[in-house]
């Protein structure tokens, strides 16, 4: 990968030069607010993002855990299909633009695998201006020339969403705000208008269900389950007992850490993702679906199998190369490893 594509540190820096001078209070006052909002299993209909001081103080908050998130379940989808890359990105409710950082950081500008060469057309669509005009200036401050080309446009999200013909659409902390006919509009609308679909949503159970409403609607328009999944049959989790999500490890800067408190230098978000595509994919045969138990000469894996059931793997000494590996696997991992990996 071009070391000059985006990273979590180079969107850190980009945050903290932009938002440089945000006063702490207000910065908080505005974060305590969006929390409540986030938290809430009430949809708005409207933008939560009202204002420059509300998309700074989001922007310093949320952005770095939904560009891990997002750049995590990028990394699985990537794996289920080797050799694709995305000439046009479409990035739904993208805000201030953290799934397109994942996205311009997990390819190259130049798109490997797909049709055509330079550089990847890029889309963010989003109702909240304030969002969208912070997400140009950060994209600015980038080293990606697909953010820097980014087209953003402001446009209502939900019911009568309409999509031109792209390669990928990103839907990322969205459809929690929207009604259920506005979360049904826009994963039709992207099933339709996409050759591959990558939707994430906290790692609640609320979340879980929406991600897998998402899934069934994906699945029914064609598409096939990339990520986590290991197959595109029913989940085998019984809803309403349990939930499936994974974590991603966040680097929390001292802006972070100074809107959203706390002093720990990181923080792990917990996200529920789904990732489908329209064509071939390189199922895995068992996807990791809980921090890995390690024991004393053991260690124990929950699983999700490609035959559709979940199952736990208890790995010991004895099974040598493997057990290294199981030590090394973690959440969210596929299993048993690639051969590279084993």
């Amino acid at each position: 990968m071009n070391d000059s594509l985006p990273t979590a540190e180079a969107l850190r820096t980009a945050l903290a030069g932009l938002l440089d001078g945000l006063p702490p209070k207000q910065a908080a006052q505005a974060v305590e607010r969006l929390i409540a909002n986030y938290r809430g299993t009430t949809p708005t209909g409207t933008p939560l993002l009202r204002d420059r001081s509300d998309v700074a103080a989001y922007a310093a908050y949320r952005m770095p855990a939904t560009f891990e998130a997002v750049r995590a379940a990028l990394d699985a989808f990537r794996a289920a299909v080797p050799g694709w890359a995305p000439a046009r990105h479409t990035d739904i409710g993208g805000g201030t633009g953290a799934a397109t950082w994942a996205v311009a950081g997990a390819w190259d500008d130049g798109p490997h695998g797909a049709e055509g060469t330079g550089t990847r057309s890029t889309t963010v669509l989003d109702w909240a201006e304030p969002a969208l005009v912070l997400g140009r200036e950060l994209a600015a401050r980038s080293g990606s020339s697909a953010l820097r080309a980014a087209d953003w446009q402001r446009s209502r999200i939900g019911p009568g969403l309409t999509l031109e013909s792209t390669d990928l659409v990103t839907v990322s902390y969205v459809l929690g705000e929207l009604t259920e006919a506005g979360r049904t509009a826009v994963v039709d609308a992207a099933a339709e208008a996409a050759q591959a679909v990558v939707v994430v949503e906290p790692g609640t159970p609320d979340g879980y269900l929406r991600i897998m409403a998402a899934r069934d609607r994906l699945t029914a328009a064609g598409l096939r389950t990339a990520a986590p999944c290991p197959h595109s049959d029913a989940c085998p989790i019984e809803r309403g007992t349990d939930w499936c999500h994974f974590s991603a490890r966040v680097s929390r800067s001292s802006l972070h850490r100074q809107v959203k408190g706390g002093s720990l230098a990181y923080e792990d978000e917990k996200f529920s993702y789904v990732a489908a595509f329209r064509g071939e994919v390189a199922t895995v045969p068992a996807r990791v679906v809980r921090r890995p138990q390690i024991r004393k000469g053991l260690v124990q894996l929950e699983l999700c199998r490609e035959t559709g059931g979940l199952a736990r793997e208890t790995v010991s000494k004895r099974h040598g190369d493997l057990y290294r590996a199981a030590r090394d696997t973690a959440w969210g991992d596929a299993w048993p490893p690639p051969p590279d990996r084993a």
